[in-house]
Order: structure tokens, then C-alpha cells, then sequence
């Protein structure tokens, strides 16, 4: 891969969020504080409708995660119903 040829003036040209100065730091609000009315249409996610599931990390083999990514978005979820299936049947 090659390093894009950018230089500081290229930047500079099309930057329109600039580094923060120690002004603006002193100057910063919260998101509620700025936004309030925003800030109380976000809804934070709800309980969720199945059961709770654990975090865990898992060495698949290429062929196994491949396949299960190519039927496109929800591929864990894929592997976790498969799991159970045969999970069932022994």
C-alpha cells in the first residue's frame, strides 16, 4: 500500500476541523449541556429481547469463518445457532 502524496498545504486547504486549542478545551461543554434537547431524544438501547449472551474470544479455522461470512451480515450469529444445533444433538 502505498502513503497518499498529501501535503500540509493540501490539508490545510480542505481541513475544516482544526486541532483543538487550550481555549477551546476551557471552552467545552458536555453534549447534554450544548444540545439538551437532543440529547433527550437518544434513547439508550433497551434491555435486550433474548437471553443474555457471553463475550468470549474463539480461534476458527479460515474455512469456518469464510463460510459463515459470506452469507453476509449476522455470521456469529450463524456460528452460535449452528453451535447450538449440534449442541442439541449430543
Amino acid at each position: 500500500m502505498t502513503k497518499p502524496k498529501y501535503t500540509q498545504a493540501d490539508l490545510d486547504a480542505v481541513s475544516d476541523n482544526p486541532e483543538w486549542t487550550e481555549e477551546d478545551f476551557a471552552k467545552a461543554v458536555p453534549f447534554a449541556q450544548a444540545f439538551p434537547e437532543l440529547a433527550k431524544s437518544i434513547r439508550p438501547r433497551g434491555p435486550q429481547k433474548a437471553p443474555k449472551k457471553i463475550s468470549t474470544t474463539i480461534r476458527l479455522s479460515p474455512e469456518v469463518v469464510d463460510h459463515f461470512k459470506s452469507g453476509g451480515p449476522g455470521w456469529q450469529s450463524r456460528i452460535d445457532e449452528a453451535l447450538l444445533q449440534w449442541v442439541a444433538s449430543h
